[in-house]
């Protein structure tokens, strides 16, 4: 008998729809020796958003009762305007769009951090309490100390630190995992939004009205005396976090998988945590507590960078884009009447969610 030889069939190719999308990595070698692996469709994304965002801002700083057109505001902020015109746009336009851009680009990527270290979408400053803190800081201030516009700013940023400590802390059980972090969040936020609403209660006419404007969050009346101490936070925290950033790609691989990667989990969560805390709270502290960009805007990046893991710079720059756009459409909803930023975010990101809830419900997630 002669054996006879035994072929094993080649395994079938995947379905088309079952093979991962690609993503175009480049690797970018600097002389020094120095590899960067880029993303091509992340760097599009990026650059597309800093486009809207600027495109935006000039728009929005040529809007209001005094109408400059864009190539004028362009013109101006090159030093060629008319005194009218240098007064109207660098004086009082450009600080407020300053401090939008900021905030939105802080807050957005503080809520990427928190999502990353979370593992979860609703893992923002809006849901899990920093940002009911900053408000319960600056409310303290303003309601029992009759503070200033820098304390009141002092107490925010003060709030958020201790919130944030506080939740940690409590969510800590050996590290702190995700669920942890959300729950004990939704608790601290459902806590301190009942301590915001007694300090309503008992403060005097005066105090509630000026305490109620902050809590709607708005950019009116914002000015360089804004800008400066918000553009020193993100130049310190921004850094940190994008340098973070690699390590917390690992960490949503599982905290086992990344300590098998060489990857110090807690510090790493830790640090980011703190950086996110610290630009919530310096966020909040310019413009009061704008709702929806830190949940709305990593998301938003993310479906259009479709890249895994945490996208930091791409939310800050979609933060931004959403912040000056609906600041924006708050000046022109209602024709000569103007509503706070927060009014539109809250709107614009209400909508979002409850699109995204439906969404996730047919496609049977939830």
């Amino acid at each position: 008998m002669t054996d006879t030889p035994r072929t094993t069939p080649l395994p079938a190719d995947p379905a088309p729809a079952a093979r991962p999308v690609p993503v175009r990595i480049t690797a970018v070698r600097t002389r020094g020796g120095l590899s960067l692996r880029l993303d091509a469709r992340a760097a599009l994304v990026c650059a597309a958003l800093l486009l809207a965002a600027l495109g935006v801002s000039v728009v929005l700083i040529g809007t209001g009762d005094f109408r400059i057109a864009p190539l004028d505001v362009l013109r101006t902020l090159t030093g060629h305007g008319t005194p009218a015109e240098e007064f109207v746009v660098r004086d009082l336009r450009l600080p407020r769009v300053a401090v939008g851009l900021l905030v939105g680009a802080a807050l957005g990527m503080a809520g990427a951090a928190f999502q990353s270290v979370s593992r979860n979408p609703l893992g923002s400053p809006d849901v899990i309490g920093f940002g009911q803190g900053s408000a319960a800081g600056a409310l303290v201030v303003i309601v029992l100390f009759k503070g200033t516009a820098y304390q009141v700013a002092a107490g925010s940023v003060a709030g958020g630190l201790l919130t944030g400590l506080a939740v940690y802390l409590l969510a800590w059980k050996r590290g702190v995992h995700g669920y942890r972090l959300v729950l004990v969040g939704i608790g601290a936020s459902a806590v301190l939004s009942a301590v915001n609403s007694y300090l309503l209660v008992k403060a005097d006419y005066v105090d509630a009205a000026r305490a109620v404007v902050w809590l709607t969050g708005s950019l009116d009346g914002r000015d360089w005396d804004q800008v400066w101490p918000l553009l020193g936070a993100c130049a310190v925290l921004m850094p940190l976090l994008l340098w973070q950033g690699p390590a917390l790609r690992l960490t949503e691989m599982g905290d086992d998988t990344a300590r098998g990667l060489g990857v110090p989990v807690e510090r790493v969560r830790l640090t980011a945590v703190l950086a996110a805390v610290l630009l919530t709270a310096s966020a909040t502290a310019a413009a009061g507590p704008v709702a929806f960009i830190a949940l709305t805007a990593p998301q938003l990046a993310r479906r259009l960078s479709r890249s895994p893991g945490v996208g930091l710079l791409p939310s800050a720059l979609m933060g931004a884009a959403l912040l000056v756009t609906a600041d924006w459409a708050a000046q022109r909803a209602f024709g000569s009447g103007q509503v706070p930023v927060g009014v539109a975010t809250g709107v614009l990101g209400g909508g979002y969610l409850l699109w995204l809830l439906v969404t996730e419900r047919r496609a049977g997630r939830i």
